[in-house]
């Protein structure tokens, strides 16, 4: 049996529309996600990886290893953080408090990583991610990068490589950026945050 299965998305493919089309979903979730489960379980064997977490992998690896763990934890935080018609339009409680330390306001913050999103030159993801005090930054990860190999906690991610949104948006990346504001569940990021 393998070792990582393509997670099961806690919504339905159409749920995110418009601002993710059903079709996006299905070739993002369906073709590129389940793609690299398939290839980072061909390459396991004999790695030394065979009873390391996703988390261990992406923190310790390198090469093709690295880049299709780095992809799967990528791509479950992203997936398992939207909702259809998600509860607040913002973060409360402590997440929202430590916005607001960090970034001024919850404006400010999203200004500070929409524009982080936009300029990350070629592939990658734009991040929230906690330190081991609580404080909240926002960073650009190439390709397969994850937060957690700085020893962060990542919260939030947008995904800026071209397969997350070039069906919906062609090369409007900004737009794409601005729009899933709308599909963020503020209560998966406020229980990541407080773990």
């Amino acid at each position: 049996m393998a070792k990582f299965e393509l997670m099961v998305l806690p919504y339905a493919p159409e749920a995110l529309e418009p601002v993710i089309s059903r079709e996006t979903i299905g070739f993002h979730h369906g073709k590129h996600l389940a793609a690299y489960v398939n290839n980072l379980n061909a390459l396991l064997p004999g790695s030394g990886f065979e009873e390391a977490t996703i988390e261990e992998i992406v923190c310790k690896s390198t090469g093709g290893i690295l880049n299709n763990a780095g992809q799967i934890l990528n791509h479950e935080l992203y997936f398992g953080q939207f909702c259809g018609k998600p509860a607040k339009a913002e973060p409360t409680g402590v997440l929202a408090q430590a916005i607001e330390r960090d970034f001024g306001s919850f404006a400010t913050f999203k200004e500070a990583f929409q524009k982080a999103g936009a300029t990350l030159f070629g592939s990658g993801w734009v991040w929230l991610s906690a330190d081991k005090e609580g404080k909240l930054v926002v960073t650009q990860e190439a390709n397969a990068a994850n937060p957690v190999q700085k020893g962060l906690i990542p919260l939030l991610t947008f995904d800026v490589w071209e397969h997350a949104y070039y069906l919906d948006y062609q090369n409007r990346r900004p737009d794409h950026l601005a729009a899933l504001w709308q599909i963020v569940d503020w209560e998966v990021i406020g229980k990541r945050y407080k773990q």
